[in-house]
């Protein structure tokens, strides 16, 4: 698929004829389909590039050099015209294939921090990254992960496009050590159990059962279930990695019977939307709701799926580095973290408090 710019300066996409593409095409706004041309139209209107793109992800798509905008002035924060300044950076994220996710957040805290300052890009000095990001820290209380994506998104801009070297001073911090949520098998049943939804059954066994991200599950095509060889194929996932999980013999004969009920054509899990996955969000309250009827009163999320998925593997004795091909971290560093919440060595530590001879009476 090419993604070009006419002498008018619309926005112009074409590609050989196929019916789920012309779907795709069909999800955006202000498109217009010109039969004697063989091409489709879009507005060259702020943003409408990036929706071209997230509407066709996962297939292969061409951009022009035309559409990158070079040289561009910046303007100052605030005028009529309206981001203007984050037009270069939103492009050069998307020609080099940055996720949708990055590409959004590197333009809120790109945003956020012109905001702060009040000042043109070419005026920004370190002082002013400083105390932005002495702002996020003290007055917004962020969370480090926060800081590390502000600093990588001013980073981006002022030190790979603009080529300015006062970013790379800027000293991280520490990443907060904080533990993941683990629900016990007990507590994975229960979950299960309150859900009579066969779709929604299903999108949950194949999280916990395989260890997927939410957005992997939402993503899988029926295609990616191999029932032959027992495997779920991730394809482009974090990093635009692929990789193979588990397939349950237990969570399959779910898939057969939602398939066999719903029929879905290309998107494992289809969306509200013709042609769409459902969304993030809303297999996140699919397994907030059932948490709820189940009676679960920890701080959850859909990722916790995830955490207990691997963390009942180590704790059943496999390896972690095959637990780490299947969760698909690029470090084993990240993997270890199960080492720290799992009850296997810690269950067999008797406190000193039960070895003493205490009188049970009042």
């Amino acid at each position: 698929m090419n993604i070009t710019k006419d002498d008018s300066g619309i926005i112009v996409v074409t590609f050989p004829y196929n019916p789920q593409l012309v779907a795709k095409v069909k999800t955006i706004p202000g498109r217009k389909w010109h039969p004697e041309k063989k091409y489709w139209s879009f507005p060259n209107t702020d943003g409408t590039l990036e929706k071209i793109l997230k509407a066709f992800e996962g297939e292969e798509v061409h951009i022009d050099s035309a559409l990158h905008v070079k040289n561009a002035p910046s303007p100052i924060v605030g005028e009529s015209k309206g981001e203007e300044y984050l037009k270069d950076l939103r492009r050069e994220l998307l020609s080099r294939k940055y996720s949708y996710k990055t590409v959004k957040g590197y333009i809120y805290y790109n945003r956020d921090f012109l905001n702060f300052v009040n000042k043109k890009t070419s005026e920004i000095d370190d002082s002013n990254i400083k105390d932005y990001l002495l702002y996020l820290a003290e007055e917004k209380q962020s969370a480090t992960s926060t800081l590390n994506q502000a600093i990588n998104a001013l980073k981006f801009y002022y030190g790979t496009m603009l080529k300015k070297k006062f970013v790379y001073e800027v000293r991280r911090p520490k990443k907060d050590k904080k533990l993941p949520v683990v629900l016990s098998k007990e507590e994975i049943a229960k979950i299960l159990n309150s859900v009579d939804n066969v779709k929604h059954k299903a999108i949950l066994m194949i999280a916990y059962s395989s260890g997927l991200r939410v957005s992997e599950v939402v993503k899988l095509k029926v295609e990616d279930i191999d029932s032959n060889r027992m495997l779920i194929h991730i394809k482009g996932s974090k990093g635009r990695k692929d990789r193979y999980t588990l397939l349950s013999k237990t969570v399959l004969e779910t898939i057969k019977e939602y398939l066999k009920k719903y029929r879905p054509q290309k998107w494992l899990f289809e969306g509200v939307r013709e042609g769409r996955y459902l969304s993030a969000r809303t297999a996140d309250k699919i397994f907030i709701i059932a948490c709820k009827k189940a009676g679960i009163n920890k701080e959850v999320s859909f990722h916790t799926l995830r955490h207990s998925f691997a963390t009942h593997l180590l704790e059943g004795g496999t390896d972690l580095r095959y637990i780490q091909e299947l969760l698909g971290h690029a470090h084993s560093k990240t993997t270890e973290i199960y080492t720290h919440v799992s009850t296997k060595s810690l269950g067999k530590i008797v406190s000193p408090i039960d070895t003493l001879n205490l009188n049970k009476g009042g």
